[in-house]
């Protein structure tokens, strides 16, 4: 999501263009009065005069209420939001934070040098040290307006000394952390160069101060950007001011030594390599901290003798890290897992090629310009198919296709203990459909702690058929804290038919092929402890009548238009198709057929698109049902045809139009005004700029595998949100981390589907207790943040979007109840995500059972060139993310098609919003906002004192006549 920009500053002005024109008017002919009168002696010049200027003070009066109350109304209120988090609710989230943190950070490396001693002095490296990560940028931002727990104050706070002199050296050399993300991006990596380090002697002293280093190493993200996969700037840069900028504008580094054609920016720098060598040789025993939310190469940590512990802990939110110090010193036992796999090189994973900036060369014609810059429609392959993540390289390495040793640092599901688990596998029980199976841990360590059961599936393959990965996650649990010597029986459940593969070559839906289908129970993605087999004698194709159970209708292929021409990965032949499949596409021209059939808003008419038989649907009547009486009422009511009748053209075009960080109000119904805010991890007000606690990065979160840590989180979001009255959240965010370098990472959870959706869905849950409902989003396959709103054509086969991408959505819906999801910038081939009646109708709504409403991510002036509320609605995306008039967001078509189309927007939206916190009783009455009754209150003063300039410009006018007859 974007926020405001010169762009909307221009709409607004523009919205209220013809208000201003007529105050200039009035005040022009007021001057024009003036002139004409000026040598006039009568009486009546005075009488003329303050009446041309009474009917300039009035007309500026209406002008301002018009403008106050249309075009101006929806900012004004936000802007002036009420509502105050509770001390308690505040306190309750920081406690949460720290707890999520407790759980997220992972231990990747332990040689006996952790936990610490207790009150230990610490020299602490490298400069993110003092200017470490909470979160990301963007939408994802945390709110200023609460202090944060820095990393030092999370050491200090557990009781540990902290070098003061290494903490001034790092703040005099900078204070402040270079920004990446929407309005600019610099990627300098901030580090002293090993000059500065030994002019101030810093090794020698901080040797002198403490035998104990920690080493934190740091990699910001955000919205707007991905990371760069080299350190260097391009052929055409200029140093200007110091710092080396790109073609593109984009700073790259103020430290020349650092550029580095050869590294990226997930590989350590050539800076914090040579402060790495010095540490080395001063140091034993030496604690790396790895402050990033995207999994880095840190194959280095294994280079450099004495790195004896690795610590992973990604955005810690404003009290996380309390949980880094606690977890240093054995407070609190690590009990993380990673959410990603870790790979020691990036560019062996399988998307490496295929993600990034790829325009179409044929498509001239359809560019749009943004701050003055052209940028024609582009497009992403998804080559690798299914194989993403950690799917590839159990797969591949079980086909014989890699070594796994070699490619592979640390798998997805791992993380270390300071005490040791076992886990024995029960039998599997099938009934009704589900597999369950126990597993017993018992703590045979000498610390309390908490461990994490994960259970992963093996489908039966056949060479050459349905493309399936050896290794998926299918279910996971938490254990409670587990004493030394204490155990936990942890059941898991799965329904058989989450291990089918959706075959779209030749049955078109999901099969069971018939087999033997191992389910393990492992330590982490690669290593397994134990296996049952479950087989099935025959194939289960859930097809025609015979749907899955946990659909509403048959899952049939239904994105043949997404496919794309480029090779896929296949798992055919150990992986032949390897180097085809994966190396960058050369092909830049979008095929003709499909180029006739490209739309946006230089070619899109809505009429063409119109039913002739469609008949116009009632509106504008006068029905006494209002919308309060529908709360708790089916989606399929019919009282739901009587309210909707009364809905005029311009009520449901205003509805679809303003949907900006609310929804908008229609008083004929009693449609309040709700309201929506920003944040993964918190609630940000972009227009009172109040918010909430910031709790960690939502893959943090993930780390966890803690269901109920994730409904806490939700729970706390919805609390707040509820006390600042708020009704929508733009959350959770979980698409999926196919690739490393995507700037968004921190906000989605995983690269594994089931995990991200499982924790979405008790986030959503735990809102909803509140009567909060969730956005989920970015529905869906908004994977990378390049080119992602110019016009980003997503080619991928149907087995790979439903089973990877589309998949945590659905767990969200079908489990999780989400009441509300965000479409996403990119396109579905040729066809904007918020204009696919396959994806928003077919299968969100028919096959998934949705019920709810769409709305749009930011829908920026000029809709971007592509965004368009009439071809939206006719699709299935019910509202707009704007809160102005940006050209594109209003319905003017009238005909019976479209106003169907926005009768049926207005339903899902109104079913939404009635039965949220908004329409609980308590909330109801609470009046009208602040600005609105102090604007009632000048406009009767200003009346009020008009009327009397009035009368006694009419008595002088009087008096004076008199005076001159005589």
């Amino acid at each position: 999501m974007l926020a405001v920009n010169m762009a909307d500053v221009i709409s607004v002005i523009k919205s209220i263009a013809p208000h201003l024109v007529a105050i200039v008017t009035l005040f022009v002919a007021a001057l024009v009065v003036m002139f004409i009168t000026r040598k006039e002696k009568s009486a009546r010049k005075n009488l003329t005069i303050t009446a041309s200027w009474l009917v300039f003070g009035l007309g500026t009066l209406l002008s301002i209420n018009l403008m106050i109350n249309g075009p101006l109304k929806t900012m004004i209120t936000l802007a002036t939001g009420r509502g105050v988090i509770t001390e308690q609710s505040l306190n309750e989230a920081k406690s949460l934070g720290e707890e999520i943190s407790s759980e997220g950070i992972v231990l990747l490396k332990n040689d006996s040098t952790l936990p610490l001693q207790k009150g230990s002095k610490i020299n602490l490296f490298g400069w993110s040290s003092t200017n470490p990560l909470y979160g990301g940028t963007g939408s994802g931002g945390l709110n200023d307006s609460f202090p944060t727990v820095s990393l030092i104050e999370g050491l200090q706070n557990a009781g540990f000394e902290v070098n003061e002199e290494l903490v001034k050296f790092y703040t005099d050399f900078r204070q402040t952390r270079p920004t990446v993300g929407m309005w600019g991006q610099d990627w300098t990596i901030p580090e002293p160069s090993i000059e500065q380090y030994n002019e101030a002697n810093i090794f020698d002293n901080a040797r002198n101060y403490s035998d104990k280093a920690v080493v934190v190493i740091a990699r910001s993200g955000g919205e707007g950007a991905d990371l760069p996969r080299s350190l260097d700037p391009g052929v055409e840069d200029t140093f200007v001011d110091g710092g080396t900028f790109g073609s593109k504008g984009i700073r790259y580094s103020d430290q020349k030594d650092d550029l580095d054609v050869d590294k990226s920016y997930l590989e350590l720098s050539n800076r914090e390599t040579a402060m790495l060598d010095a540490v080395n040789k001063k140091f034993k025993n030496i604690v790396v901290i790895i402050n990033a939310s995207n999994p880095m190469e840190l194959g280095f940590v294994n280079e450099y003798e004495n790195i004896t512990s690795v610590i992973w802990c990604p955005g810690a939110g404003q009290t996380g890290f309390n949980a880094l110090g606690k977890i240093l010193d054995g407070e609190v036992n690590p009990s993380g897992k990673t959410s990603d796999i870790f790979v020691y090189d990036l560019k062996t994973t399988p998307s490496y090629n295929n993600f990034g900036d790829f325009r179409y060369t044929n498509m001239d014609e359809f560019a749009v310009e943004d701050r003055g810059v052209s940028h024609n429609p582009s497009f992403i392959n998804y080559a690798e198919g299914i194989y993403v993540g950690y799917r590839f390289y159990e797969t591949a390495a079980k086909e014989g296709a890699i070594n796994y040793a070699g490619y592979v640092q640390y798998p997805f599901g791992y993380g270390l203990s300071y005490t040791n688990f076992t886990k024995e596998m029960g039998e599997i029980v099938a009934n009704n459909g589900k597999i369950s199976i126990d597993v017993l841990v018992t703590n045979t360590g000498n610390v309390a702690g908490k461990d994490v059961v994960q259970l992963y599936f093996n489908p039966p393959y056949t060479n050459g058929g349905i493309e399936k990965a050896s290794t998926n996650l299918v279910g996971f649990a938490k254990t409670k804290l587990l004493q030394p010597g204490e155990s936990e029986t942890v059941k898991i459940t799965f329904a058989v038919e989450d291990m089918a593969s959706f075959d779209e070559k030749i049955k078109k839906a999901y099969v069971l092929e018939k087999g033997v289908y191992e389910i393990s129970l492992q330590e982490d993605s690669h290593n397994i402890l134990d296996t049952r087999t479950f087989p099935l004698e025959d194939d289960i194709v859930y097809g025609d009548t015979n749907k899955r159970s946990s659909d509403d209708a048959v899952a049939t292929s239904k994105l043949d238009d997404m496919r794309g021409d480029f090779t896929v990965l296949s798992r055919k032949d150990k992986f032949a198709n390897l180097e085809e499949a994966t190396k960058a596409p050369t092909n830049f021209v979008l095929p003709a057929d499909k180029k006739a059939e490209f739309l946006n808003n230089s070619n899109y008419d809505g009429k063409k698109f119109d039913i002739e038989s469609d008949k116009m649907p009632k509106t504008n009547a006068n029905n006494k049902i209002k919308l309060a009486d529908l709360r708790e009422l089916d989606y399929d009511d019919e009282a739901w045809e009587s309210l909707l009748d009364n809905l005029s053209f311009d009520d449901m075009s205003k509805l679809v139009a303003l949907g900006g960080y609310q929804t908008t109000t229609i008083g004929k119904i009693g449609k309040v005004q709700t309201v929506d805010c920003d944040g993964p991890s918190s609630i940000n007000n972009n227009f009172t700029k109040k918010g909430s606690i910031g709790l960690p990065a939502t893959i943090m979160l993930a780390n966890t595998f803690n269901t109920d840590l994730a409904h806490s989180f939700g729970d706390s979001i919805g609390k707040m949100a509820n006390e600042m009255e708020v009704s929508g959240w733009y959350a959770p965010a979980m698409n999926t981390h196919r690739s490393a370098f995507a700037g968004r990472n921190f906000e989605y959870f995983s690269e594994d589907p089931l995990l991200a959706g499982k924790l979405a869905s008790e986030a959503v849950k735990g809102a909803e207790d509140h009567g909060v409902y969730a956005y989920i989003k970015h529905f869906a396959l908004n994977d990378q943040e390049t080119n992602r709103n110019y016009q980003l054509m997503t080619w991928a086969d149907e087995q790979t979007v439903r089973e990877i991408y589309l998949r945590p959505f659905e767990i969200c819906v079908k489990e999780g109840k989400a009441k509300a999801v965000m479409s996403s910038f990119n396109h579905y081939g040729i066809t904007p995500a918020a204009a696919s009646n396959e994806v928003l109708n077919k299968i969100l709504r028919d096959e998934w059972g949705f019920r709810g409403m769409v709305l749009t991510d930011y829908f920026g002036a000029g809709g971007y060139g592509y965004m368009n509320a009439d071809r939206y609605i006719r699709n299935g995306n019910d509202f707009c993310l704007t809160a102005i008039d940006t050209g594109y967001n209003y319905v003017k078509d009238k005909s019976a098609t479209a106003v169907i189309a926005l009768r049926k927007a207005s339903h899902n939206i109104l079913y939404t919003t009635v039965n949220s916190r908004a329409y609980a009783p308590e909330n109801l009455n609470l009046g009208m906002m602040g600005w609105q009754i102090a604007a009632i209150v000048i406009d009767i003063i200003c009346i009020a004192a008009a009327v009397l300039l009035a009368l006694k410009a009419w008595k002088n006018y009087a008096t004076r006549k008199d005076t001159d007859n005589e």
